[in-house]
């Protein structure tokens, strides 16, 4: 123990003198404030600790979220109970020009299915969680192209989620990021 300091009857380590400074300090003795004025601290402590919670980005894909174009908007949910997700097309915007003014899955490779109506329509599924932030094996339907793709989610840092379609490896793909979607969700057209 260094020379300016001395143990206390309640074990604290009390210096009273600096070695440069010359100056007298004293540790502030906890025990000696009333306890109504540690309240307020303590509430503090407690609403800085819950606002930083709540500004933290989810870590969860679970949700709306908006297309990288602001065309659509899709609800991630789970669908098995081993932590797959799948995805669901919950509304879009059709243009005034749109040669397609129902909103029908013209492009289906089905033709039965050709007469459904994209509003509602699982186009992700298959998405196993693969880490903390990123989840694999996903397959994509693609209503503009009529094609499917293998598929990977990962949320990023900045609470965005990266969805990347591939055929065959990843290397060879395409990232769209989407951004959470938090108010009410608006009607599909024409329903």
């Amino acid at each position: 123990m260094h020379a300016s300091c001395r143990l206390a009857p309640v074990g604290q380590i009390i210096c009273w003198r600096t070695a440069r400074l010359g100056l007298r300090l004293r540790p502030p003795n906890m025990s000696l404030v009333p306890p109504m004025r540690k309240l307020p601290m303590l509430v503090v402590l407690l609403v800085a600790t819950v606002a930083a919670y709540a500004a933290a980005p989810d870590v969860s894909p679970l949700g709306y979220w908006r297309t990288a174009g602001g065309n659509g908007i899709i609800e991630i949910a789970r669908c098995a109970p081993d932590g797959t997700l799948c995805g669901k097309l919950v509304w879009f915007r059709i243009a005034p020009d749109d040669p397609n003014p129902q909103g029908l899955d013209l492009k289906n490779p089905n033709p039965a299915e050709r007469s459904r109506s994209l509003c509602g329509t699982a186009f992700m599924y298959g998405f196993k969680p693969a880490a903390s932030d990123q989840w694999d094996d996903g397959v994509v339907y693609d209503p503009e192209s009529g094609n499917t793709y293998r598929a990977k989610m990962t949320l990023r840092p900045d609470g965005n989620l990266d969805l990347h379609g591939y055929i065959g490896i990843s290397l060879f793909g395409r990232s769209e990021i989407w951004t959470r979607f938090t108010p009410p969700v608006p009607s599909c057209p024409g329903h």
